[in-house]
C-alpha cells in the first residue's frame, strides 16, 4: 500500500487492518510463490530479538543448539502412526533429484521429531547420555490452504526443542519447564498476556501424549495459540527405538519431549498491540527503539539542530538504545512523525532550535504523551519511558483480555450468544466427553483452546458441563481462533 493511504480501521475490517499493518510497517511482503512471504528487515529484525531472547532463556536451563537436515525419508513418517496421520495432508515432497526419480521420496521437513529420534537412537546408549537437551532454529513447510502474513503461510520460520530422558517424571517437567520458558518470554518480551494449560485429546499434537500451550487473546477477541510443548511419553522413542541401559542393567525406551514457537509470534505481537495509526511495539522487541527528529525552519538553525540531534543519537547507542536520526530535508516533521508512528517506534526525540539552547528534547512515546528531558542524562529518561511503555502495554492488554472473557457461563444457549457475538474467552464446565467438544465447535466453529492450569480457573469451580449438563470433570476455555 502506498505511504500516504489511509490504514483499514479495525473497526471496518480487522483481516485487512492487519495485512495494511504489516504492509506499512516493512514487516512482511508476499512471495511470488505462493503461500510463502518474504521478511523484510523490520520484520526479520524482530525475530532476530525474539531468537535472542528465547535462546538465552534456552541455554541458561541447559540446552544446545543443533541442526538436522530439511529432507526427511518418507518411510520415517510412517514409523509412529498418529504422527502421519496429523502430518500427511499438509507435507510437501520431493520425488527427483539430480534429475533421477529418488529410491525414496523425501519429505520436505514439517516438524522434526522422526529424522531427530533416529539419530538420537543412534546417540543414546546409556544412562550416562542422558538427558539430551536439544534445540534447534530451523525453517519449515506445511502445505496450507489458506494462508496469512505471519500467522499461517506454507514455509515459515520456528525453533523446535527435543529432549530425551530417563523417566516419565523427568520428560513431563521438562514439558512444563518449557511452557513456564514461553509464558515468561511472551509476557516480559511480547507484553502478551497469555493462559497456560493442557490441550484436550482432538487439540493435541500427533503422537504426543499431552500438549500443553500458551494462548493469548488478540483484539478481534480471537485465541492466538503461540506455543506449545509437548509430552511424547515413549511413543517416538518405541517407533524409533530409542533404548538406554539403565544403572540396573535393564534396558529401557527414553521419555521424550518436543516443543516450539514460530514467527507466528509476530503476527501475535501486532495483533495484540497495534492501532488503526500502525504498528505498535513493545520496546524490547522494537527494530528500532528511537527515532530523534530535528526540526528548523531556517538554514542558520539547520547545522546546531543536526548536531544535537546525532550527539544525542549517539548517547542513546552507547547505552544500548538502538536509535536513528530522521534527517531527510524535504519531508515535514509531521510527516516523519507518521511514517515511523506506522513503523511501531517506541520513543521520539524532537529536537528544535529552542530545545539547542535549553538543552532538552521533546520526548514522545507512541502510546501517547509528550513531555521535555534534559540532553543530558537522556539515555536515563529513555530507559524509564521504554520500561513505563512496555508494562503499559502487558497491562492494556491483560485488562482487555479480561473485559472480553466470561466465566461460569450457565449453559449452552449463553456460550452460543457468547460465542457468536463480539466472542472472547469463555471459562466453562466441560465433562470431558468429546462429542460436547465435536458439538460446540460444529455449532459455534470455537474450540477447547486448553483446559487451564490452576492459577486461571474459575472460584468457585463450575459444577456441571456447560454443554449437556452432566457432572464437569473440569474446566476448559473455549474461543474462535486463529
Amino acid at each position: 500500500m502506498s505511504s500516504e493511504q489511509a490504514l483499514t480501521t479495525r473497526a471496518a475490517d480487522f483481516s485487512a487492518w492487519y495485512n495494511d499493518v504489516v504492509m506499512r510497517a516493512e514487516l512482511a511482503d508476499y512471495s511470488p510463490v505462493r503461500g510463502c512471504m518474504v521478511i523484510r528487515p523490520r520484520g526479520y529484525r524482530i525475530w532476530e530479538l525474539m531468537q535472542q531472547a528465547l535462546d538465552g532463556l534456552f541455554k541458561a536451563t541447559g540446552h544446545e543448539n543443533a541442526y538436522f537436515p530439511l529432507f526427511i525419508p518418507q518411510s520415517f513418517l510412517a514409523k509412529e502412526a498418529e504422527h502421519v496421520k496429523g502430518f500427511a495432508p499438509q507435507t510437501a515432497v520431493v520425488t527427483h533429484g539430480g534429475g533421477k526419480l529418488l529410491d525414496e521420496p523425501l519429505v520436505v521437513r514439517p516438524t522434526s521429531e522422526t529424522i531427530i529420534y533416529a539419530m538420537f537412537a543412534k546417540w543414546i546408549q546409556s544412562y550416562r547420555d542422558l538427558p539430551v537437551l536439544l534445540n534447534q532454529w530451523a525453517n519449515i513447510v506445511r502445505w496450507e490452504l489458506r494462508t496469512r502474513l505471519f500467522l499461517r503461510t506454507t514455509e515459515f520460520l520456528w525453533q523446535e526443542g527435543h529432549t530425551a530422558h530417563a523417566t516419565a517424571d523427568e520428560a513431563e517437567r521438562e514439558a512444563r519447564l518449557i511452557l513456564g520458558l514461553y509464558r515468561r518470554f511472551a509476557e516480559e518480551w511480547m507484553a502478551m498476556p497469555v493462559l497456560t494449560g493442557v490441550k484436550t485429546d482432538s487439540e493435541k499434537f500427533a503422537g504426543a501424549v499431552r500438549t500443553y500451550a500458551i494462548e493469548a487473546l488478540m483484539q478481534d477477541n480471537k485465541a492466538l495459540q503461540a506455543g506449545t510443548s509437548h509430552n511424547l511419553g515413549q511413543n517416538f522413542a518405541k517407533a524409533f527405538d530409542v533404548k538406554y541401559q539403565t544403572t540396573a542393567g535393564d534396558t529401557e525406551y527414553v521419555w521424550s519431549t518436543s516443543w516450539g514457537v514460530s514467527t507466528r509470534l509476530i503476527g501475535g505481537l501486532v495483533m495484540t498491540h497495534s492501532d488503526d495509526n500502525g504498528l505498535i511495539c513493545p520496546p524490547r522487541l522494537a527494530p528500532l527503539q528511537v527515532i530523534v527528529v530535528p526540526i528548523w525552519k531556517s538554514d542558520t538553525d539547520r547545522q546546531g539542530v543536526l548536531e544535537a540531534a546525532q550527539r544525542a543519537r549517539q548517547s542513546l547507542v552507547d547505552a544500548g538504545i538502538s536509535a536513528q536520526v530522521d534527517h531527510r530535508d524535504a519531508v515535514k516533521p509531521g510527516a516523519k512523525y507518521y511514517h515511523w508512528e506506522a513503523r511501531g517506534v517506541p520513543v521520539r526525540l524532537e529536537i528544535g532550535p529552542r530545545d539547542v539552547a535549553q538543552g532538552q528534547a521533546v520526548l514522545a512515546r507512541r502510546v501517547g504523551g509528550k513531555a521535555a528531558v534534559p540532553l543530558a542524562g537522556l539515555p536515563a529518561a529513555v530507559h524509564e519511558a521504554m520500561d513505563e511503555v512496555q508494562a503499559a502495554l502487558l497491562e492494556a492488554a491483560r485488562a482487555r483480555r479480561e473485559a472480553n472473557s466470561i466465566r461460569n457461563v450457565k449453559g449452552r444457549e449463553e456460550l452460543k450468544a457468547f460465542l457468536d457475538g463480539a466472542g472472547g474467552f469463555a471459562y466453562a464446565g466441560y465433562c470431558g466427553d468429546a462429542a460436547c467438544e465435536t458439538a460446540v465447535k460444529e455449532e459455534t466453529k470455537a474450540t477447547i483452546r486448553l483446559l487451564p492450569d490452576e492459577e486461571f480457573r474459575s472460584a468457585p469451580a463450575p459444577r456441571t458441563c456447560v454443554w449437556c449438563g452432566r457432572p464437569a470433570a473440569t474446566e476448559a476455555v473455549w474461543a474462535k481462533a486463529y
